[in-house]
C-alpha cells in the first residue's frame, strides 16, 4: 500500500468513525424489552435496528424507513471466547469493522424489529448461518472516500425515485459495509426470496392459463438490498417480540390508574 492509499485508508477510518456515532438525543423513546426479545429470537432471524447515528439518519431518509441497520442472529452456535462476558448470537458488518459478532446486549437501547424467513428448512438455515460465520473477521477497504462522503448530509438532497440507488452507487467497498449485503447474500446462496423482480414469460397474453401465465422470479444482486427490504418482503414474517410474549392488553397498567392506587395507598 502506497503513502496515498494509507492516508486514504486514514481519512477514510476517521470519517466512518464521524458517520457511525451514535447520537443519544436520537435513540428510540420506547426501545425494544431485551428479555421478550431474546425469548422471540430463532437461528436465522433478521434483526433490524433503528439507529441514530449520521449513517442511520441518511439510510433511513433514503430509503423512507424506520431502520438504518441488520443484523443476523445465529444462536449460540458460536464459539465463547476468553473475557466475553456474555455469548455473541449476532452476526453483522458495521462500517470501519468488518464484519464481526455482537452480543444481543448491544442493541438493549435500540427500537428493534424481527424479519424471520418463512418455511426455511433446516439444511438452508444451517447454510445461511455457516456462511456469515465464515465471513467473519472480513475487513472491508476504508480508500474509497466517495462512497462515505455521500452519507455526510443526513437527507441529501436527491430525487425520490434515485434515493433507493444512491446506497449501492460507486464500486467502493464501504457500500458493502453500510448495505445489508452479507446477510442478502446469505439467502441468496439458497436461494430464498427477499425481494424479487419478476418478469412476465414473453408472449403471455392476459386471459391464458394459469401456467401461460406463470412468472419468474429473478434474486436481485445482493448489492442492492437496504435494512428496509427484509421488512417489505412478503416472504419475512415481521415479529413483534411483545404479541409473542402472549400481550394482553387487560393486564397493561395505565399512569393514571398507578397514580389513583398510590393515592388510595397513602390515604389508608
Amino acid at each position: 500500500m502506497t503513502w496515498f492509499d494509507t492516508a486514504l485508508d486514514w481519512i477514510g477510518r476517521r470519517l466512518g468513525d464521524h458517520l457511525r456515532h451514535e447520537t443519544p438525543t436520537e435513540l428510540p423513546f420506547i426501545p425494544s424489552d431485551p428479555d421478550a426479545l431474546r425469548r422471540a429470537l430463532r437461528p436465522a432471524d433478521v434483526l433490524l435496528i433503528a439507529g441514530g447515528s449520521k449513517l442511520s439518519t441518511a439510510i433511513k431518509y433514503l430509503t423512507q424507513s424506520t431502520w438504518s441497520h441488520a443484523a443476523l442472529y445465529v444462536g449460540d452456535v458460536l464459539r465463547p471466547e476468553p473475557g466475553r462476558n456474555e455469548p455473541h448470537v449476532l452476526i453483522e458488518v458495521e462500517l470501519g469493522d468488518g464484519c464481526i459478532s455482537a452480543p444481543l446486549s448491544k442493541y438493549d437501547q435500540f427500537h428493534t424489529r424481527i424479519a424471520r424467513p418463512v418455511a426455511l428448512t433446516d439444511a438452508d438455515r444451517e447454510e445461511v448461518i455457516r456462511f456469515m460465520i465464515s465471513r467473519l473477521g472480513t475487513m472491508y477497504d476504508m480508500r474509497n472516500i466517495i462512497d462515505l462522503a455521500r452519507y455526510l448530509l443526513p437527507t441529501p438532497p436527491v430525487p425520490t425515485r434515485w434515493r433507493r440507488r444512491i446506497i449501492a452507487l460507486g464500486s467502493g467497498q464501504p457500500t458493502r459495509t453500510i448495505c445489508s449485503t452479507l446477510i442478502a447474500e446469505a439467502f441468496g446462496r439458497v436461494r430464498y426470496p427477499i425481494l424479487p423482480r419478476i418478469e412476465r414469460i414473453p408472449g403471455t397474453k392476459t386471459g391464458m392459463s394459469a401456467f401461460s401465465r406463470k412468472e419468474i422470479l429473478h434474486i436481485r444482486h445482493h448489492s442492492l438490498y437496504a435494512p428496509a427490504d427484509f421488512d417489505l418482503s412478503p416472504y419475512f414474517k415481521i415479529v413483534k417480540p411483545t404479541i409473542e410474549d402472549g400481550f394482553n392488553y387487560k393486564g397493561a397498567v395505565w399512569a393514571e390508574d398507578a397514580v389513583a392506587q398510590q393515592h388510595k395507598a397513602e390515604e389508608a
